[in-house]
């Protein structure tokens, strides 16, 4: 699911410093579109972060903040399923059960089974790699 938060985007020497304001997190970028780029990232990753310690992602706020002179407000779009699909790379281990003429043939032709339980689980749930 996307969602939009919004964003102070301040210059800097070297680019922008970006301050989302509904977390209270800050990153910066060298160019507006690549710092709006990263404050999408620090959001997903701060985003999944906490789903994984229990905690519910608090609501992106409707508004754009206000502003001091200089700076700029925007929103970073976020799309916490994809970044996680992106990020989370840990494994687990699952015992499968199938007949013995299919593993045998499976492992004659040299079958990840991994790998075909993967793209499965993908094909069936409709999740498409990007």
């Amino acid at each position: 699911m996307k969602t939009a938060y919004p964003i102070i985007l301040t210059p800097a020497d070297h680019g922008y410093v970006v301050y989302v304001p509904d977390l209270d997190i800050n990153t910066e970028g060298g160019s507006i579109a690549d710092a709006i780029d990263m404050a999408a990232d620090a959001i997903g990753l701060w985003g999944i972060t906490a789903q994984d310690m229990g905690r519910e992602i608090p609501a992106a706020s409707a508004a754009l903040p206000a502003c001091k002179s200089g700076e700029t407000a925007a929103y970073a779009l976020v799309d916490f399923d994809a970044c996680r699909r992106a990020n989370d790379m840990r494994t687990v281990r699952k015992n499968v059960t199938l007949p013995s003429f299919l593993n045998d043939l499976a492992e004659k032709a040299g079958v990840n089974f991994s790998q075909v339980l993967q793209d499965a689980l993908k094909q069936r749930l409709g999740i498409t790699d990007r």
